[in-house]
């Protein structure tokens, strides 16, 4: 099984305020938050994570789905014990927002399963909401 944990809730288990995003990138009208995401592999069998589905909530409670291959253009294998960080972004018409969503996974033996991801929340830094 993979265990999926958002910098959100690793700040919570460690006992630190959580605010997912580390960073925003303003635009047009748009403000891109980042995420960082931590997955590891505590089964016995290597697995590789194929797809991604997000569920994205902006402020105002629109809600859009982003569905495809892989994450930041890689699809890891991950042995037993391995883990795989990365930072990507989401933009949002709001300072804030939460994803939630899973992880189409395929073990070494064939088993395909999703690896859900727990929702966390997207805040720009310095907003009040």
């Amino acid at each position: 099984m993979a265990i999926l944990e958002s910098s959100d809730a690793r700040r919570a288990r460690q006992g630190a305020p959580g605010v997912c995003a580390g960073a925003f990138v303003p635009l047009a009208e748009q403000v891109v938050l980042l995420y960082t995401i931590l997955i590891s592999n505590e089964s016995e069998v290597a697995v590789q994570l194929v797809t991604r589905h997000w569920i994205i909530t902006d402020a105002t409670g629109h809600v859009q789905e982003v569905r495809g291959p892989g994450v930041v253009g890689q699809q890891p294998r991950l042995e037993p014990g391995q883990a795989f960080e990365y930072t990507s972004g989401c933009p949002l018409t709001s300072p804030y927002g939460s994803m939630r969503g899973s992880y189409q996974m395929v073990a070494a033996d064939g088993e395909t399963f999703d690896a859900e991801v727990a929702e966390f929340t997207l805040t720009a830094p310095y907003t009040v909401h």
